[in-house]
């Protein structure tokens, strides 16, 4: 059985303040939602996540329709794009700091640090549109095929998790390896992982699961 309604707002305004806290959004930058049937509890546009409570939260359909609440993020296309393609039930949307930097100079984060095996191997980068566009979602979800996490150019990163808290915690992994790479290349030239040790590395993640 899925969750209320109540409860899928109360978990995207808790994942939105905690987005806040870790310092992966400012302002009104980024989004979350949650989708619970055939319902996606969301966050409204204009919002300042570090201030969002539940009953601010926007609910839609899945085909964007209101359901109730204020009017949901310009980013909803992307949102319902993911809950029409994967499995995920919850997105992520942040402008982290180090992985929208590496946005600007990267196709592709490489295989720079084991973790990126809990993010299905290296990050694409999504090409640059305007956000809230449909042009921006379908690069995003191109991004993102075989993977929980991708990055957009000059603009964020994206999660996806079975709950929000998983989403932001990958979030916080995307981040984690983004200033690794970062912190590598000032110094050299970053020695990478093969995909045989990304391999094995889902697979001890998976046994200590």
């Amino acid at each position: 059985m899925g969750l209320s309604i109540e409860a899928a707002r109360e978990q995207v305004a808790a994942a939105s303040r905690r987005l806040a806290a870790e310092r992966l959004v400012h302002g009104a930058a980024g989004n979350v939602s949650v989708r619970t049937g055939e319902c996606v509890a969301v966050t409204p546009t204009g919002s300042v996540l570090r201030d969002l409570e539940a009953g601010d939260v926007a609910v839609v359909d899945l085909d964007g329709r209101p359901v109730d609440g204020p009017a949901p993020t310009s980013e909803l296309g992307m949102h319902l794009g993911v809950y029409r393609s994967r499995d995920a039930l919850a997105v992520v949307h942040c402008h982290a700091p180090i992985a929208t930097a590496l946005s600007t100079v990267l196709d592709e984060l490489p295989l720079v640090h084991y973790e990126l095996a809990l993010l299905g191997g290296p990050i694409r980068v999504a090409p640059y549109a305007t956000f809230g566009t449909p042009e921006l979602a379908g690069h995003v979800l191109a991004a993102l095929e075989d993977r929980s996490a991708a990055l957009m150019a000059s603009h964020g990163a994206v999660t996806l998790g079975a709950t929000p808290d998983e989403a932001v915690e990958r979030a916080l992994v995307l981040e984690f390896c983004c200033e690794v790479y970062w912190r590598a290349a000032a110094v050299g030239a970053p020695r990478l992982l093969s995909p045989q040790a990304l391999d094995a590395a889902a697979v001890a993640f998976g046994a200590r699961a």
